[in-house]
């Protein structure tokens, strides 16, 4: 095990700040500062709120993660990040601790894929992923389908959200039924009261002629709001119980019938689900029993690893260690808008580099002070070793930061 590489991750894409550490497929450290009670009376993610929770629980949740581990920061053989999907301002400030930290300690830098993320960390708990690995996601800003030969490196979309994934679903229909901020949660706990048969809710996309692998939830979501208005017009109750069964098993039905099918058009016996839905009660009874019907293993993480978290982010920068990727220079960009097919993300090369080198430092300066500083403030960290340098070739057409609207995160 101590040969195993040991490495932090940061998340900061959405509300929640997490740092964890792993050493190979060994979770050392989980710690979490979470910012959803100063969402809540908002109904949603307000971006600039998050990100200035961020900024204030970086440092405190580095160093409770450190202190869980029992790890000093120098024992480190790596630093990764989210780099993107996620909300532009949020992800910044995780980018700028991670470089920041990356040259301060001289650790080699890893920006990767958030989604990517979600898949990895189920290694933590059922060991090494099968390739390919057939992957269910959906969250919040996310309902995908994705196939990974090599989680580290070559993950195909097969299929995604339309329009309002599955997790923006439940936090709308929350909402209609007064049932506050997050709805995933208390959609979940009334629908155990209520009966899954008792509204006939459609299904969207499960036409014969629809696409095979997309998902579309905003024909639901609206149907649930004018079926509630009808009662309410009427001066009749709404049962808030039955309506939340019924909303929650569309969903689960059209995630798990899209998911074996995709399992079984591409010849993968086994399937892993994950993201913060993926906590959710009847979206593992279901999928556990359509998989055991049809010769399917499920791997599922606990609901603590299913959310956000950095524990995900240091599996995969684990794995990147592991198997030799190269790093990240420290001109690292945040991406609100990642495409899952880039897994990490090497950076740029402009000029010699010194000013992002720059950068780095002044930001380690606010987040750590105490922290030793390289020697020569011009020389190159690790993540610029020229053997690890950018390929031109695979640099990004687009600027360095998108703005991604929250309506189509969370609404």
């Amino acid at each position: 095990m101590a040969d195993e590489p040991l490495v932090l991750g940061i998340e900061t894409s959405c509300d929640e700040t997490g740092v964890g550490i792993v050493r190979g497929h060994t979770l050392l450290a989980d710690a979490i500062a979470s910012s959803v009670d100063e969402h809540a009376r908002y109904g949603g993610v307000v971006p600039e709120v998050a990100s200035r929770a961020h900024l204030e629980a970086m440092i405190p949740t580095v160093q409770r993660a450190l202190r869980q581990a029992g790890v000093s920061a120098r024992d480190l053989d790596g630093i990764a990040v989210t780099a993107g999907p996620g909300l532009a301002g949020a992800l910044l400030v995780g980018v700028s601790a991670a470089k920041a930290y990356a040259y301060a300690l001289g650790k080699p830098l890893y920006g990767v894929n958030h989604l990517a993320s979600h898949i990895c960390v189920d290694q933590l708990e059922h060991g090494p992923l099968p390739e390919p690995t057939m992957a269910l996601l959906v969250s919040g800003g996310h309902s995908s389908l994705l196939l990974a030969p090599d989680i580290t490196g070559d993950v195909r979309p097969l299929g995604a959200t339309i329009d309002d994934a599955a997790g923006e679903a439940f936090d709308k229909v929350a909402r209609v039924l007064g049932l506050g901020f997050p709805g995933g949660p208390a959609i979940d706990r009334y629908a155990r009261e209520g009966d899954a048969a008792a509204i006939a809710f459609p299904r969207g996309l499960t036409g014969g002629r629809d696409p095979r692998y997309d998902f579309s939830f905003s024909g639901l979501k609206t149907a649930v709001a004018r079926w509630v208005e009808a009662r309410r017009r009427d001066g009749q109750e709404v049962p808030v119980a039955d309506v939340a069964a019924s909303f929650q098993e569309a969903v689960v039905d059209v995630l798990t019938r899209k998911a074996i099918r995709a399992c079984k058009d591409n010849g993968v016996d086994h399937l892993m689900i994950g993201g913060g839905v993926a906590a959710n009660s009847r979206l593992r009874s279901l999928a556990l029993e359509r998989c055991a019907d049809a010769g399917i293993r499920l791997r599922v993480p606990r609901p603590g690893l299913c959310t956000d978290n950095g524990a995900m982010v240091a599996a995969l920068g684990a794995e990147m260690v592991a198997r030799g990727r190269p790093a990240s220079t420290l001109d690292l960009p945040a991406d609100s808008s990642l495409p899952v097919t880039e897994v990490s993300v090497p950076g740029f090369t402009h000029g010699d580099g010194s000013g992002p080198v720059r950068a780095a430092l002044e930001v380690q300066a606010h987040l750590h002070p105490q922290a030793d500083s390289p020697a020569d403030a011009h020389a190159p960290a690790r993540s610029h070793d020229p053997a690890r340098s950018h390929d031109p070739a695979h640099s990004h057409d687009h600027d360095h930061v998108h703005e991604l609207s929250k309506d189509n995160l969370y609404g």
